[in-house]
């Protein structure tokens, strides 16, 4: 069978002490966990002793975690089963290392995938390795802030009115996305302020593809025009959004937790809660003005057309 290995890690500010009853404390984990974060209301169970707990939901699945072993302020094991979508069995690990009252947290995975998918091997470290980033990111806020700033609000259906951009198409490694995302953008808003009339009022970004074995993303970074402008820049090119229905969740927050959002609706993809329009990509809008609100305050609401 397939054996996958995750692994990433994270400094938060906060002493090790801390960290380490958290981690120990399922009562916690089910307020920073990646993964209950999509489907609010899920059915979840904690023990008495808080080491022990259950999970059953639809985009969730089903499945159980014990706390087997620890170091005290130095390592945490776990034992974790999947019984649904399908059976599987990991060994989950902390380890922590503090310096003063900052503590860098590892979290891995090792397990294996049933050997009719060993096709997905590669996909899918991505995937959850992509999943553990997310959660690290909560973790970070719960220990930091004693919340999450990221909450959902489910949309729903409605209609998207379509519009026509000036854009900017990069392919780009995951781990730049940030930093080239804002360089295009900043790209655009000199452009707009040289063409004020033709300003749409609104912001996307539309992604088109996610290459997990490349560890790429390939996306446009636009902004609404009334009219397509002509003689644009090497770089620059005009496109649009065509009307359409769209499912939409919508994610309050800084943009660093956008992921949440984004995996909640593969996630319901997947398990076609909704049906996509295929060759109209998924895309996120700028509700609000990173300039002009608090990062915890930011909204952007993810697109997704549907039939």
């Amino acid at each position: 069978m397939p054996k996958i290995h995750i692994e990433r890690s994270k400094t938060i500010q906060a002493p090790v002490e801390k960290v380490y009853q958290s981690l120990t404390d399922f009562n916690d984990w089910v307020k920073w966990s990646p993964w209950l974060i999509m489907e609010p209301g899920v059915e979840v169970n904690v023990s008495d002793d808080a080491h022990y707990y259950d999970w059953k939901g639809n985009r969730v699945g089903e499945g159980n975690m014990q706390l087997l072993d620890s170091k005290e302020n130095e390592s945490i094991s776990y034992d974790l089963n999947f019984l649904k979508p399908w059976k599987s069995h990991a060994k989950v690990d902390f380890y922590l290392s503090s310096s003063g009252k900052e503590t860098t947290v590892t979290w891995s995975m090792d397990s294996s995938l049933p050997f009719f998918m060993f096709w997905m091997k590669t996909m899918m470290e991505g995937y959850v390795g992509m999943d553990y980033e997310r959660g690290l990111n909560l973790l970070q806020d719960f220990m930091e802030d004693g919340e999450i700033h990221s909450k959902l609000d489910f949309r729903g259906e409605s209609q998207f009115d379509g519009v026509i951009y000036v854009g900017i198409k990069t392919t780009c490694p995951l781990k730049d996305l940030g930093e080239r995302m804002s360089a295009d953008f900043k790209a655009l808003e000199s452009f707009m302020k040289e063409h004020e009339a033709l300003h749409g009022g609104k912001t996307f970004s539309i992604y088109h593809d996610w290459n997990m074995k490349k560890k790429t993303a390939t996306y446009t970074s636009c902004v609404a025009v009334t009219e397509a402008p002509s003689g644009l820049s090497a770089g620059l090119f005009v496109g649009n959004i065509p009307s359409t229905k769209v499912y939409t969740v919508r994610h309050i927050g800084p943009y660093q937790h956008l992921g949440n959002a984004w995996s909640t609706l593969m996630n319901m993809k997947q398990q076609k809660e909704f049906k996509a329009v295929k060759g109209i990509h998924p895309f996120e809008e700028y509700i609000n003005n990173p300039n002009e609100v608090e990062p915890n305050d930011l909204i952007t609401d993810i697109h997704f057309a549907i039939k």
